[in-house]
């Protein structure tokens, strides 16, 4: 697949207009009222590796493309060197087919592991947990006025969360800057869209910033290691294990990014602290999520 020199414009960002995307509902209120609101829908689907069967997603249904190419990347299933030649969507049957210009490593695994075991998941596991053993981030810097900027410029943004709710968000960053915003019902879906944007855009992760709605587990760390990304920051907490995958590889980890509140608890030789707080406000009742009250 060709890439280009530069991201495409404009950006991706969330549309939430798109009438694919939710679905009106019924049902009544604590006064027993009716009500009439927004919910996101969920579609399954089907991601082939050339004639293999990889695994079914729920999604919300948009940017399927971006989705399984991310996918296959961030669970190490597609390598970087592999020659992608084409990506085919298939709407009507919900499926997407990722080809190779040759069979991938993976796929003679993935063969191998059902035939004798029914799962795949330990290979895979095994897998990504080796192609982050060695990994050598780049060298970046996270200026508090970037992260100031960017969280307020994501949550003024149109969003299907602010429309619907039950939604989560990933936003890739150039220092203030948002330039890749996508959503879904599962932050993993988001964070693989992102990658796949990447990927097949050439965009260089050196200096980027990933930004997450959603805790920073273990697997959001390992999903920004595998494409490269310093830096992950969240507006929610912390798993421990997320916080001791990240402190191994050299990653920037910073939660509970709301207002003018963080918390640093990986790679703080990255943060530049040349924001005067007097100066940032704090966030609105409008964006908090659900459950945050608990991450303080």
């Amino acid at each position: 697949m060709m890439k280009i020199e530069k991201p495409p414009v404009p950006l991706i960002v969330p549309n939430p207009d798109d009438p694919r995307l939710t679905e009106r509902v019924l049902g009544t209120d604590q006064h027993g009222s009716k009500v009439e609101i927004r919910v996101p829908v969920e579609r399954p689907l089907t991601l082939y590796l050339n004639a293999q069967e990889i695994v079914t997603m729920m999604t919300i249904g948009d940017y399927p493309e971006y989705l399984a190419v991310g996918y296959l990347l961030n669970q190490n299933m597609l390598r970087y060197d592999d020659v992608v030649t084409e990506v085919e969507y298939h709407e009507d049957l919900q499926v997407v087919v990722v080809r190779t210009e040759h069979h991938t490593d993976f796929e003679q695994k993935l063969k191998k592991r059902t035939q004798t075991s029914g799962c795949a998941q330990g290979t895979a596991f095994g897998d990504l947990m080796e192609a982050i053993e060695n990994v050598v981030l780049p060298k970046a810097e996270l200026r508090t006025s970037w992260l100031y900027e960017m969280t307020h410029a994501i949550n003024t943004m149109p969003s299907l969360y602010l429309e619907a709710g039950a939604i989560h968000g990933c936003v890739l960053c150039q220092e203030g800057r948002p330039l890749c915003y996508t959503e879904d019902v599962g932050r993993h879906n988001a964070v693989d869209k992102i990658a796949g944007w990447m990927y097949q855009h050439g965009v260089d992760p050196a200096d980027k910033i990933m930004y997450t709605t959603g805790r920073l587990t273990s697997e959001m760390v390992i999903k920004t290691v595998r494409m490269g990304i310093p830096i992950l920051v969240s507006r929610s907490g912390f798993t421990a294990w997320g916080v001791e995958l990240a402190r191994q590889v050299g990653l920037t980890l910073v939660g509970r990014t709301r207002g003018k509140r963080f918390i640093a608890l990986s790679g703080q030789e990255r943060l530049v602290y040349d924001q005067n707080l007097d100066y940032v406000e704090e966030e609105s009742a409008r964006h908090r999520r659900k459950g945050e009250a608990r991450d303080d």
